[in-house]
């Protein structure tokens, strides 16, 4: 099954949180707070979206970072994808 989103929506993927100490070990995200980086799966098409024209500006493969409370959560084969708006991205890191 694929995720084919609808006008200005974007799938991302969040990225893991990982912590490395001065000493260089890598401690697991899972105790920590999510962070709001994600990669981009799927970008909708655009158009008109509440009477204005919407150009796509995030592309497949972007890191992005998004609004921390911002999207829906959906699961699909055991990853976790979340689903928002364009204007819920607030940057895209390069």
């Amino acid at each position: 099954m694929k995720l084919v989103p609808l006008a200005d929506r974007v799938v991302i993927k969040q990225l893991e949180a990982e912590e490395t100490t001065k000493s260089g070990i890598v401690l697991p995200g899972a105790e920590k707070e999510k962070p709001q980086q994600a990669e981009v799966i799927a970008v909708g098409p655009g158009g008109v979206v509440d009477g204005k024209e919407v150009k796509m500006e995030v592309k497949v493969g972007d890191k992005v970072i998004y609004s921390k409370y911002s999207g829906t959560e959906v699961k699909l084969d055991d990853v976790t994808y979340i689903i928002v708006r364009q204007n819920d991205i607030l940057a895209v890191v390069e």
